[in-house]
């Protein structure tokens, strides 16, 4: 059993410039992925200037969750 008092809905942005997937908050963190500009980003939490979330690379169905710098997101086109 998973205790989860409250479940957080994503908000769909996309990356702006290209930049690196980390693990952890620190910008010295090991790299999970290289993210392209124009990839998705789901985004479930922002911790000061790093945000938390599930990365959809293009081309990808499944997601890598990390950090990433949060000013490097933008809404996604109309």
């Amino acid at each position: 059993m998973v205790f989860a008092p409250h479940y957080a809905a994503c908000v769909e942005r996309v990356v702006a410039s290209a930049t690196t997937l980390r693990l952890s908050r620190a910008v010295e963190s090991e790299a999970v992925a290289s993210v392209a500009a124009g990839d998705r980003f789901e985004l479930l939490d922002l911790l000061g200037d790093d945000a938390w979330g599930v990365l959809r690379a293009q081309g990808e169905s499944s997601g890598l969750v990390g950090y990433l710098d949060a000013t490097l997101l933008a809404e996604p086109a109309q």
